[in-house]
């Protein structure tokens, strides 16, 4: 619950602190950026529809492959399109600064195109969905052009892969060019008082394998969510929509049954609100992982597919479960899944994706009494939303909790929306720390109903 997102917090209060004075942005395309969609809402009364300082955008077609540019890559069609080794561009060693270890790998890239986004941003977070079979990785990169004309070097956003056999999936620190920086997994503008933006982006991926080998890692979906970041301390109450009275039928798992477990994952479940919350959720879609995978667990333990979240989203310079990407990426290594880390702009799109039936996995922070019926108070905290009651109240999975039977609760519509919606709050002492600003993941199967299809792409992850 506080474990791996004690880092993530203190690092990003520096920035809140330094923006204190900044003013209320909502970004000057923003409303075009979400009606440019041109898609309805489920249901038959939709939820207002805010002016949303979030842009999502997302390769994923084969189309989408044959644009940028390639270096010994490939598309390959078919029912998921995908991005391959065709002939390695060349061959490069790598040394895993987690293990001291140095191999040659072989290597291809893939550039995207510039995609100039519709919100000039001071964040964004990339995220990605691929098949890594052993002796292949991958490493996600981001270029960037400011509002002032100069451009970003190439941030490394992520080195990855599903296991941990070859090298240690990891972030990378000290990453700055006096502009911006990157915090774990997140692009950051440094001092967005200043009213610098970010307004285009290209992503590289280098695809890696064991030299000598056909071996080739295949990546479905890479994309970024870009956001002008309000500055806030509060958000007005929304009125309960079309989310009331529905809830979904999501499995419950209790990170607090595995305290002290595998205390090499971040001392253990204690901190493993993420990996715990992306299981329910994959659970939910009826993916698991099979007995052969959970072999390494030791016989007994409860739930050990949470022991294997915990190992497998697991970020080795973070040192910790909650690395937002990685979250993501292990959830689309489960058959047939997609999954992407975004931010909403209100509950109203909690309840679309809700009535739609797809739950949301939510990241917050706040204080003991901030949060009535939680009974802790946490620096960083990931919960799933899976419904809302009659009168409009969230209905959550948190995973904090005594056992899974423990798990569900509701939570007050108002003091939720704040914790979760809000980009500043104060802690005990009284010191400015950050919030996450609706931060969230989102998982959702290749095959999608209607409903579930229109508010994806409304949201611009389709």
């Amino acid at each position: 619950m506080t474990g791996p997102h004690n880092r993530r917090t203190v690092l990003a209060a520096l920035a809140a602190v330094a923006a204190a004075s900044a003013v209320t942005s909502t970004g000057p395309a923003s409303a075009a950026a979400r009606s440019a969609s041109g898609a309805s809402r489920p249901g038959a009364s939709p939820s207002p529809v805010p002016d949303t300082a979030v842009e999502n955008h997302f390769w994923t077609t084969y189309t989408d492959w044959r644009s940028g540019s390639a270096a010994g890559t490939r598309a390959v069609a078919g029912r998921r399109p995908g991005l391959v080794i065709a002939a390695p561009a060349g061959t490069l060693e790598y040394t895993d600064p987690h293990t001291a270890a140095t191999a040659p790998w072989e290597y291809a890239t893939w550039t995207s195109p510039v995609h100039h986004s519709a919100v000039p941003a001071t964040e964004v977070i990339a995220s990605w969905n691929a098949d890594t079979p052993a002796g292949t990785w991958i490493q996600i990169e981001l270029l960037g052009r400011y509002s002032d004309g100069t451009d970003t070097p190439w941030y490394v956003m992520g080195r990855w892969a599903a296991g941990d056999q070859d090298i240690r999936r990891t972030s990378v620190d000290d990453q700055t060019d006096g502009k911006s920086s990157i915090w774990t997994d997140t692009f950051s503008v440094d001092d967005a008082a200043s009213g610098l933006r970010l307004t285009h982006y290209r992503l590289r991926l280098t695809l890696h394998r064991t030299p000598g080998t056909r071996l080739t890692p295949t990546v479905w979906r890479v994309g970024a969510m870009a956001s002008d970041v309000p500055d806030r301390f509060t958000v007005p109450a929304s009125t309960p929509g079309v989310g009331r009275g529905h809830e979904l039928a999501v499995p419950r798992y209790s990170q607090n049954l595995h305290a002290g477990q595998y205390p090499e994952y971040d001392n253990g479940g204690e901190a493993w609100c993420s990996p715990t919350s992306s299981q329910m959720i994959i659970e939910y879609w009826g993916r698991k992982p099979t007995a052969e995978q959970l072999a390494w667990v030791e016989p007994d333990l409860p739930d050990p597919q949470i022991c294997h979240a915990a190992r497998y989203t697991f970020d080795y310079q973070y040192e910790g479960c909650g690395n937002w990407p990685c979250n993501a990426a292990y959830a689309a290594t489960y058959r047939d899944m997609s999954a992407a880390v975004t931010r909403l702009d209100s509950l109203a799109d909690v309840e679309n994706l809700v009535r739609a039936g797809i739950p949301v996995i939510t990241s917050q922070s706040f204080l003991k009494e901030e949060l009535t019926g939680a009974g802790y108070g946490t620096s960083g905290h990931l919960m799933t939303v899976i419904g809302f009651t009659e009168d409009g109240d969230i209905i959550a999975n948190d995973p904090a909790s005594k056992d899974d039977d423990a798990v569900r609760r509701i939570y007050s519509r108002t003091e939720w929306e704040q914790i979760w919606l809000r980009t500043k709050r104060y802690d005990a002492t009284g010191k400015v720390r950050s919030g996450t600003g609706g931060v969230c993941y989102l998982y959702w199967p290749t095959q999608v109903s209607a409903a579930q299809r229109r508010v994806l792409r409304h949201l611009g992850l389709l």
